[in-house]
């Protein structure tokens, strides 16, 4: 069956649906999805892709992470955050079974691994901290997957943790957050600065013997580096100086050049779909050519 890793949706269902006809077109039915994450905020229609997503993940055909977006729709429908003026989570907060999706999504990992060929691989939201390795990685993933699962009072209360207080809260904000390693091996969600490096750098001078597919950077664009697959381009950033596309990876169980593994570079198996048009508009935006700002 055919891995398909998927980048950050963000509510972009036009994309993704195309995405879907054409894997059915070359596939049939037999692909099994994995989604980075953030299939939800931002864009227009977060309904559709859940729906998908969750239908396939009950069939076991797709594995499917929690991103950023994620935990703050969780965030929000606990009552620890309110409304965003750029969020467009309303359609799930709102609808009438609400409290199904809540439990449906607390329920969902933050870690999901595998193998292609005979090279293991983990793949997150946004990162994972350079020294864990592949079974620390999923130990740190399964704690914080235990400690969303439970009742929603208990998750409620994981979620309102000072992440330094609590090294699972900690676990929790890294995989769904970090994008720098500062110079004091502190890790960020902001774009590295003043002596910050891409956790993702640091990650790689480990040398480890697993391969990481992830997303959560869209300013980056599509990273692809040995044992490594950054999938985020942008799709509901269309228009904000750049042009967004809806990223899909299809790694082969074995590779064309001899002794080739399937997270080494260089790889061209990628899918790209071009966002339909723009989707969001943050306040700090410039204004665009009619004037209008954010």
């Amino acid at each position: 069956m055919q891995r398909v890793f998927v980048g950050d949706v963000q509510g972009c269902a036009e994309e993704l649906l195309e995405l879907l006809d054409r894997l059915r077109g070359r596939f049939g039915d037999d692909f099994e999805l994995w989604v980075v994450g953030d299939l939800v905020n931002r864009g227009p229609d977060n309904r559709r892709p859940l729906e998908w997503v969750r239908e396939r993940v009950e069939a076991g055909r797709a594995h499917y992470v929690l991103g950023n977006h994620e935990i703050h729709l969780l965030c929000v429908a606990l009552g620890l955050r309110d409304l965003a003026p750029g969020d467009s989570i309303g359609d799930v907060l709102a609808a009438p079974d609400a409290q199904d999706w809540i439990d449906w999504l607390r329920r969902r990992p933050v870690v999901a691994a595998g193998g292609i060929g005979d090279q293991r691989f983990a793949m997150v939201h946004a990162a994972a901290s350079p020294e864990w390795s592949l079974e620390e990685l999923v130990r740190q993933g399964d704690a914080v997957a235990a400690r969303l699962a439970g009742s929603c009072e208990a998750a409620r209360g994981f979620l309102a943790m000072d992440a330094e207080a609590d090294p699972v809260r900690d676990a929790l904000a890294r995989i769904t957050r970090c994008r720098s390693i500062g110079v004091d091996g502190r890790w960020s969600s902001r774009e590295p600065e003043g002596g910050a490096r891409p956790w993702h750098r640091v990650w790689a001078e480990h040398g480890h013997d697993y391969g990481l597919v992830y997303g959560h950077w869209a300013r980056q664009g599509l990273h692809v580096a040995r044992g490594l697959r950054g999938l985020d381009s942008g799709c509901v950033h269309h228009g904000r100086g750049r042009d967004g596309f809806l990223t899909a990876w299809l790694p082969g169980e074995t590779r064309d050049e001899p002794g080739m593994r399937p997270f080494d570079v260089p790889d061209d198996r990628f899918w790209q779909l071009a966002a339909r048009r723009r989707y969001y508009r943050a306040a700090s935006d410039p204004p665009d050519a009619t004037g209008i700002a954010g």
